[in-house]
């Protein structure tokens, strides 16, 4: 049987019953004839105090030598099992601790640097001592820091809302589909795309030289293939055979972005649905983001509670706001209005100036969710020349049924829209867009056969966490953040 987790050893009754736990040492502190051991498991933030009693009479015979000689030892950060009975504890902020009787080191954490005749094995003192570290440093050892408070609390937080995404989907008959991780199309045509080939450098830098393509049918696939940016087009297809699916898996976007909204792997949350508008498609973002919310609110309501007192303040009263507001719906046409007119009164309002034709910047969507609506906003009909191939082009022309979700303190968290069910208006939008519509035969065939409306969209899970935590960099809400010129771990 795997070891009983602090948390739950927290809520038993004292009563002198015989437990052993494991964790990590917090702190130790020795006090004569009393020492007293803090250990945490990362079950919860609370650890569970363990005291020794050396014993001073023949009443109280006290601990063994080989428990003396390894609290003599003991570090903060060792590993550790201790055994003892769970008895009521005198100290405040914890009705239970263990009086402890027998301590079994089964990991070192040196303090101090340890050198020898190998330096392989040499050791570096323990880099997580009892004082604040910067986020900073602590990614530099990304492999340590889920053992900080704040690190522990991101854990928890993005374990249980990636089961509340699919806990809601479930719920509401969406298929889970997996989609490929290595794809030969690009969904955006952005073309920020890391390629994936078996030929040696050295082969298609010889073609390159030679002023020629690399012959990529040589290649492993036999073609040109990339990490995907998205599984919406494969999405699209079982959604178009089964009704409802979803996809909740990482994504690649080689975009030499160096910030702190961005990363070169992430993961994407993408439901497609069939038989769906717009307005569909609004109703379920609405109603999917408010059900996540909810979800921490409930379910990890010690994580922001901290989130709350130590990374940003006001937090959790802000995410009831949103969970209990009206999203506001405004056309991407409206929106600019709206900026267009707050610009003209205050010339150093915006870095970048609003224009119809432009895409909205953060500043612009803090600013329609913070000032003009004062809460979460859709925004509709984007101009078709800054939005996807497949997005549904309306009846104007110029606009297509986009939709993205905004929120305050961040901006834009879901993005999506109808798709275009229109073959003929389809291809000569690829047409106009340079897209070679032969390498999309398949997706093509969706609208030859059967064709229907359909609708969906995506959300970055670490924009999502990054918004419920407060945690101000999204290289700190995933546990190893890939971006520019970073890869270790």
């Amino acid at each position: 049987m795997l070891p009983k987790l602090i948390k739950y050893i927290l809520k038993e009754e004292a009563g002198s019953q015989e437990v052993s736990v494991c964790g990590w040492v917090r702190t130790k502190r020795d006090m004569k004839n009393l020492v007293f051991v803090e250990i945490n498991d990362g079950s919860c933030f609370a650890g569970i105090q363990c005291t020794f009693d050396r014993g001073t009479d023949s009443q109280k015979p006290g601990i063994s030598v080989d428990t003396e000689t390894a609290l003599s030892s003991l570090t903060t950060g060792a590993s550790v099992k201790i055994k003892g009975k769970l008895v009521a504890s005198p100290a405040s902020g914890q009705a239970v601790e263990v009086a402890a009787s027998e301590l079994i080191i089964l990991g070192d954490a040196p303090a101090e640097n340890i050198s020898g005749k190998n330096p392989a094995l040499d050791i570096q003192a323990y880099p997580l001592q009892k004082k604040r570290h910067s986020m900073e440093f602590l990614r530099e050892i990304a492999h340590l820091r889920p053992r900080t408070n704040t690190f522990g609390a991101v854990a928890r937080l993005r374990s249980k809302m990636a089961f509340a995404i699919h806990r809601y989907f479930q719920e509401n008959d969406f298929h889970y589909l997996h989609t490929p991780v290595i794809t030969a199309g690009d969904c955006e045509g952005a073309g920020a795309m890391f390629q994936v080939t078996t030929l040696a450098p050295d082969v298609i830098a010889k073609d390159f030289s030679a002023a020629k393509s690399a012959d990529w049918s040589k290649d492993f696939f036999g073609k040109k293939t990339y990490l995907t940016v998205s599984g919406q087009l494969e999405a699209e297809t079982y959604a178009t055979a089964v009704s409802r699916v979803y996809t909740f898996g990482p994504t690649f976007r080689a975009e030499n972005s160096n910030t702190v909204r961005h990363l070169a792997e992430f993961w994407m949350v993408e439901p497609e649905a069939a038989f769906a508008s717009l307005e569909d498609n609004m109703a379920l973002a609405e109603d999917f983001l408010k059900y996540m919310i909810n979800a921490a609110l409930n379910e990890c309501a010690d994580e922001l509670a901290f989130f709350d007192a130590h990374v940003e303040k006001g937090i959790i009263e802000n995410l009831r706001a949103v969970a209990q507001a009206k999203f506001t719906h405004i056309t991407y046409t409206d929106a600019v209005k709206e900026l267009e007119k707050a610009a003209s009164c205050d010339k150093s309002l915006f870095e970048f100036k609003p224009g119809w034709g432009c895409d909205l910047q953060s500043e612009h969507e803090k600013f329609l969710t913070e000032k003009i609506a004062k809460g979460p906003v859709i925004v509709t009909d984007y101009p078709r020349e800054i939005k996807a191939f497949y997005m549904k082009q309306n009846d104007d022309g110029k606009t297509v049924r986009a939709m993205d979700v905004l929120v305050p303190r961040l901006g834009e968290i879901i993005g999506g829209s109808q798709r275009e069910d229109d073959l003929e208006k389809l291809i000569s939008r690829m047409n106009e867009m340079k897209l070679n519509y032969n390498d999309y035969q398949w997706y093509l065939d969706l609208r030859r056969y059967g064709t229907v409306p359909h609708a969906g969209f995506g959300l970055g899970f670490e924009r999502l966490i990054q918004y419920v935590s407060g945690m101000a960099n999204i290289r700190d809400v995933i546990p190893f953040p890939r971006a520019v010129g970073q890869a270790e771990f």
